[in-house]
């Protein structure tokens, strides 16, 4: 038995199968409108009360960052437009509470699944998190209590929200297993903090393991043993023995340079979306952050954010990093990322249409009031800008022109900002990576997103089942892509970064340092093995194969030679 393993390490202990109490909405009619408001302000109240309660808990037994998750929970149960929508269809509708609370969550979960980031439709757990807890105050239901577990447990569940992860006795809970879920979701993202092994997409396991069953899982696999020989249970010990011995070599890892055998250094970053993303990529020794996603401050609301607001929030990160660099890419709304209230027409092919940089020229004010926000935020630390979704040189120059007259009107505010700011493109549109000598000429800097890159140059959707097996980051045209872009990049005296998921992908990490790629960007739980790899691989070695890999036909041709002649003599952490 297998799923997603979404947080490492090995956990072995007895089955706890959790079940949220079932819940029977039903619509009815009211007869008392304000007795019926009054009874959602007080179930209103003590949700608030309980969300204070877990986030102080939290706060003691997890952490800071794993604690704002119910900040947010909290402004949710705040927020004027989804409590304002629930009191409204009763004022109108003359329903009960219940029944409101599930038509309005639906319609918001609705527009968050038609999203396919996978870091936003996991957002869908808070709101039904949140919905689940006003529900229960009012319907009189017992929440199973978590925190009182005195052996070593393995919890099994259809998912758990963060209320509940939030609340389990870390010490015993030895792994989590749920239905459905993935790696940034909250509770996963909780799990990696607790240092409890997770697994998530094991469909129907609920009914395929019993209470007291016996159960291994290993994080890092995916695997799951239930009620395992002796000899099974000696053998994942050892592991389970080894991992703990890797997680304390990887700490090893702090401090030290990202440098390969035979001295080329290198920069490995982090890339991050919200603001408590950055904690991560600090605790993991990230050398600077190599993608900021601001699309994060657009969502969630139901209006733009402020110069202000989008202010502060570059500021602090920019702040907590000193003088690393911050990359902070430019709204990249559009595709699969819709936010209701900028009112983007639908289109037959959205990820080919009007989105990023394309929305932003057309849409100047809007663009101007992040680039203000942006450029203010500069005089607090190594700021650089950065446009997705670029695919003409007249779209840069277009940019670096509403660049200049923003820094024009700062002048005159007797603004500071940094004034020599760099100014970089995404290449992730194959046209851009074939006529990257042009395009470097015009920026500061390149920043390669393998994940549509990829997309684009195999036409592949990565999110059609389908034809998912054909998106592969192996593909000799693909690794072409990105050789052809640094080395045009470097021959117009511009660094080179990777934004995308093959920059953390330890089999492809050799292949790009051969290259000669400037900057790793990638998850924060990355940063530590990929520093490993480096400091383990010799530049010259790898680029002595280089043409042979890149001459080889197929993606699963590039791969196989990987393991053999590469990831075979690299020493293990």
């Amino acid at each position: 038995m297998e799923g997603l393993g979404t947080s490492v390490g090995i956990g072995i202990g007895k089955v706890l199968i959790y079940k949220e109490p079932k819940m029977d909405i039903v619509k009815e009619n009211i007869l008392d409108l304000e007795l019926e408001m009054s009874r959602l302000e007080n179930a209103l109240k003590k949700a608030i009360k309980e969300i204070e309660h877990i986030y102080n808990t939290t706060l003691t037994t997890v952490g800071e960052k794993e604690a704002e998750i119910f900040t947010a929970h909290k402004m949710i149960l705040e927020d004027p437009e989804y409590i304002g929508s629930i009191k409204e269809k009763i004022r109108t509708e003359n329903i009960n509470s219940e029944w409101a609370i599930k038509e309005v969550t639906n319609f918001y979960i609705e527009i968050f699944n038609n999203i396919e980031d996978e870091y936003i439709k996991e957002r869908v757990q808070d709101i039904k998190d949140v919905s689940n807890r006003i529900l229960k105050i009012l319907l009189n239901i017992e929440a199973k209590d978590l925190t009182s577990i005195t052996e070593k447990t393995i919890i099994v569940a259809h998912d758990l929200t963060p209320s509940d992860t939030a609340q389990i006795n870390k010490e015993m809970v030895v792994g989590i297993v749920t239905e459905i879920g993935g790696r940034t979701s909250h509770t996963s993202i909780m799990a990696r903090t607790m240092n409890i092994p997770a697994i998530s997409g094991v469909e129907n396991i609920i009914n395929m393991v019993e209470d007291n069953d016996v159960m291994i899982v290993d994080g890092s696999t995916g695997d799951i043993l239930v009620n395992p020989i002796d000899e099974d249970i000696i053998i994942y010990e050892s592991k389970q023995k080894e991992f703990i011995e890797l997680r304390k070599r990887l700490e090893e890892m702090k401090g030290k340079e990202s440098i390969s055998k035979d001295g080329y250094k290198v920069e490995i970053a982090g890339n991050i979306g919200t603001l408590e993303d950055i904690d991560k990529v600090i605790e993991n020794d990230g050398e600077g952050v190599g993608l900021y996603r601001t699309e994060f401050l657009y969502m969630y609301r139901d209006r733009l954010p402020t110069e202000e607001e989008q202010f502060e929030a570059y500021k602090v990160v920019a702040e907590k990093l000193g003088q690393k660099p911050l990359v902070i890419r430019t709204l990249d709304v559009g595709g699969d990322k819709e936010i209701p209230y900028l009112n983007i027409p639908k289109e037959m092919n959205p990820f080919l249409g009007y989105r990023a940089i394309r929305y932003c020229l057309e849409n100047a004010e809007i663009f101007r009031t992040q680039l203000r926000a942006i450029l203010r935020a500069s005089a607090y630390g190594n700021i650089k800008i950065m446009f997705p979704m670029i695919s003409d040189i007249k779209e840069v120059r277009e940019g670096k022109k509403i660049i200049k007259g923003v820094m024009e009107e700062l002048r005159k505010e007797n603004i500071l900002f940094n004034e020599n700011i760099e100014i970089g493109i995404m290449v992730e549109i194959p046209a851009v990576a074939v006529h990257s000598r042009v395009f470097a000429k015009e920026v500061d800097f390149f920043s390669i997103g393998t994940n549509d890159l990829i997309q684009y140059s195999l036409a592949v959707d990565r999110g059609n089942q389908h034809i998912s097996h054909l998106y592969n980051q192996f593909h000799p045209a693909v690794l072409s892509l990105i050789k052809m872009t640094i080395d045009n990049g470097h021959k117009e005296g511009i660094w080179v970064g990777m934004c995308g998921e093959v920059a953390g992908d330890e089999k492809l990490i050799p292949l790009l340092l051969a290259m000669g790629l400037d900057e790793f960007s990638m998850n924060s739980s990355s940063i530590l093995k990929a520093r490993h790899l480096i400091r383990n691989i010799s530049k010259e070695e790898m680029e002595s194969i280089l043409d042979e890999i890149l001459s080889l036909p197929t993606a699963e041709d590039v791969e196989k030679f990987i393991d053999e002649n590469i990831m075979i003599n690299i020493l293990p952490i």
